[in-house]
């Protein structure tokens, strides 16, 4: 019979055939039927009210929340919340860095390295490295003072060395660097000539960029310190790249050329100034000569005046005869005088004559033939001969 038929005893009887009485296991052989699920969710959120502080009381049926549910629900809320501050407020420096704190927007401290703390929201943090060297690369193409195009590749090296102008004083200064570095190249290569940009002058030319940059950032405040700046191979536009090869090709054989003739020339210098200063030499020597001579000539007629006039036919007589020694010594002829004084004999010394000849052709070298020699030889024997026969021939 179904649990709620007349006179079934509906009051006692469940629809799972159990009595609502939950009799025991041992009662009248009666079973228990399943929980009540009313009952679980109110037991469930007895034991939730209670984690949160809260109560709930029952009576006469009725349930009443208590008021502190809310107020546990609040404090859990701010619990977690001091806990996401405190971690977020907690910071660590490493030894290469440094922290800037700024409290209400305005500079408060410049923290090293170590375990800190500050205040989120009045409080912020700026953290940046400071030891380690930064790179920027620039490249474009430049007006030279000759007003030639060339593209000029360089690298510019730097680091952080005062936080506190770095974060405050400009917004962005790693952009502002990248202007002044462009501004500072076009102001070097501007001033420079194409030849020095592509040869040799690439190192001067990086000092003088690193001096101006430097002094632009310091200028701006930036806590920007340039380290070292590299301007690598300048190079011309593609365009005119062969043109340009051409100028270097020819710059170079300009080059060669002047060294050719620095070479030619410093051989040749030397050598001239050594026959002028020869020349020179010998000018003054022969000056010395002439002057040490007509000293010496005047002093002789001085001397030679004094005594001609202690002896005057005897110093005349030697005069005469030094005279005549110094004409004859240069002479090849001999006069020879006989007694009537009419019938003079020139007499040639044809053995001297002879010598002297032998003495020619020796040093003239060995164009002349022993035949022709000899031939002369004979010559100047038979001549001496024939004038033996005349003398002979007068004296008798």
């Amino acid at each position: 019979m179904a649990w709620n038929e007349p006179g079934g005893n509906s009051k006692d009887q469940d629809p799972w055939g159990g009595r609502r009485g939950g009799g025991g296991s041992g009662g009248g052989g009666d079973k228990k039927g399943p929980p009540d699920l009313d009952e679980a969710f109110r037991k469930l959120q007895d034991s939730l009210n209670g984690m949160f502080g809260g109560g709930k009381k029952r009576g006469g049926g009725d349930r009443n929340i208590g008021k502190g549910g809310g107020y546990g629900l609040l404090g859990i809320g701010l619990a977690v919340l001091a806990a996401i501050w405190l971690y977020s407020a907690v910071y660590v420096v490493d030894e290469q860095e440094q922290a800037v704190v700024l409290r209400f927007g305005k500079y408060y401290e410049t923290v090293g390295p170590g375990l800190n703390i500050y205040f989120p929201p009045i409080d912020r943090k700026y953290m940046e490295n400071v030891t380690r060297e930064r790179a920027y690369t620039k490249q474009g193409q430049m007006l030279t003072e000759d007003e030639n195009i060339v593209e000029v590749p360089l690298t510019v090296q730097y680091k952080i060395t005062n936080l506190q102008d770095f974060v405050l004083n400009v917004d962005q200064p790693e952009v502002s660097l990248q202007h002044a570095t462009d501004s500072a190249l076009r102001h070097v290569v501007g001033s420079t000539s194409m030849d020095q940009v592509l040869t040799e002058g690439r190192e001067q030319m990086a000092v003088d960029i690193r001096e101006r940059l430097q002094r632009f950032l310091d200028t701006y405040r930036t806590g920007i310190t340039v380290t070292q700046v590299n301007v690598q191979s300048a190079a011309a536009p593609r365009e005119v790249q062969e043109a340009f090869d051409d100028v270097i090709r020819a710059r170079e054989d300009e080059q060669r050329a002047r060294n050719q003739a620095e070479s030619y020339a410093n051989g040749v210098v030397p050598e001239a100034r050594g026959q002028a200063q020869r020349i020179i030499e010998d000018a003054n020597g022969y000056r010395d000569e002439v002057i040490a001579r007509a000293k010496g000539e005047a002093d002789r007629f001085t001397k030679l005046v004094t005594e001609y006039r202690k002896a005057p036919d005897v110093t005349r007589q030697r005069l005469y005869l030094e005279t005549m020694q110094e004409v004859y010594s240069n002479s090849s002829k001999v006069m020879v005088a006989t007694k009537d004084g009419q019938n003079n004999l020139l007499y040639l010394p044809l053995d001297k004559m002879v010598e002297g000849g032998r003495n020619t052709s020796a040093s003239a070298g060995s164009s002349a033939s022993p035949s022709v020699n000899d031939a002369a030889v004979r010559a100047a024997q038979d001549l001496q001969q024939q004038q033996q026969a005349l003398r002979t021939r007068e004296s008798r």
